[in-house]
Parts: structure tokens; C-alpha cells; sequence
């Protein structure tokens, strides 16, 4: 197997160990890649490996964090988003989202504690046959997954019915906002 520096590697046989190669004693000479640092070849070495002990091309190590740039493109595409955020519509999709979520959770704590406590307290209840050695505990303990999947699908369901449609409007329109800014791309 060929590494991104056309090297052998994986084996560990060669002279110097993964280690070192991070370390910035590499013992092949590095090329100087897309970036301007010395690096490999590799592009996607280059994006997430950068700063690894590497230099920078004047013998200093590379930053590890390239400095952040402020620009004013990018003040006004976060003005474009709290002006979404305060949107009638952003605001109508939260109510929706926290209208199910809320008695959802409240609803499902309810009964696991439920579940929980009633083990803890009245073991004997708990321990009554239903069917066989099936007892009350254990139809309870499969109910928790019942009623969990049910959950995960009515959330689905809602979300599908009442929040994408809009979400995605909203989305959209967001993005013709920030268009024309010239922060507004990633």
C-alpha cells in the first residue's frame, strides 16, 4: 500500500515511525503542496492534517489554527439570520416544534419513571404473571420500547406534517438573503 506521499506504508518496517512523520522529521523530502506549506501531495492530507509538526516553508512550525478573518460581508449575513430568527414563520416553527416535544418528553419521562419507581416500590406487583413466566415487568420493560418507537415515529410524523414544509421555506429564503452578500457562502 502506497501512502499520499507515494512512500510504502502501514507496515511500520520502514525507518522512522508514524511519529516522527508528524513530528516533522520525515525522512523523505517534503514537496510543497497546494496550501504553500511543506506537506504531502494529498489534498485532503493538506485539510485535515495541517499543523501536524509540519513547517511552514520558512522553518517555523505551522499554525495548527489558521487565524480566523473578520469580514463585513460576514456581520451582515449574521443580520440576515436574526432577522429570520425574529420572523413571524421561524417563530410559528418553534411553537409547533415545542408544542410536541415538550408534552412528548414530559409524557415519556413520566412513564419511565413511572417504570422505574414501581420496580423499586412494589416489587410484588412487578412480579405477578401475565402469561406464563412472562410477568408485569417485563410487558412494562417491552412497553418502554414500544412506546418508544411509537414516539420516534409520531415526532417523524409531525415533524413531516407540520414543520419541514416551513422549515425549508424559511431555508430558502434565507439563502436568497445572503445571496448576493459576500459572507453569505461558506
Amino acid at each position: 500500500m502506497k501512502s499520499s506521499n507515494d512512500r510504502p506504508g502501514g507496515g511500520g518496517g520502514g525507518p522512522e515511525s508514524p511519529v516522527e512523520r508528524h513530528e516533522g522529521r520525515d525522512a523523505a523530502p517534503a514537496s510543497m503542496g497546494a496550501a504553500g506549506h511543506v506537506g504531502h501531495d494529498d489534498p485532503w492530507y493538506d485539510a485535515l492534517a495541517s499543523g501536524w509538526g509540519e513547517l511552514d516553508g520558512t522553518g517555523a512550525p505551522a499554525p495548527v489554527v489558521p487565524p480566523a478573518r473578520r469580514e463585513e460581508g460576514a456581520s451582515r449575513a449574521g443580520e440576515v439570520y436574526l432577522e429570520v430568527q425574529r420572523s413571524a414563520a421561524f417563530q410559528e416553527v418553534r411553537s409547533r416544534y415545542r408544542r410536541f416535544v415538550v408534552p412528548g418528553l414530559v409524557a415519556f419521562l413520566a412513564w419511565y419513571l413511572g417504570y422505574v419507581v414501581t420496580a423499586q416500590t412494589a416489587p410484588g406487583l412487578m412480579a405477578r404473571p401475565v402469561a406464563g413466566a412472562v410477568n408485569v415487568a417485563m410487558v412494562a420493560g417491552l412497553g418502554q420500547f414500544l412506546t418508544t418507537f411509537l414516539l420516534t415515529w409520531a415526532y417523524a410524523w409531525h415533524a413531516r406534517l407540520r414543520r419541514d414544509r416551513a422549515a425549508l421555506d424559511l431555508r430558502w429564503q434565507t439563502q436568497e438573503l445572503t445571496r448576493g452578500l459576500k459572507g453569505g457562502e461558506r
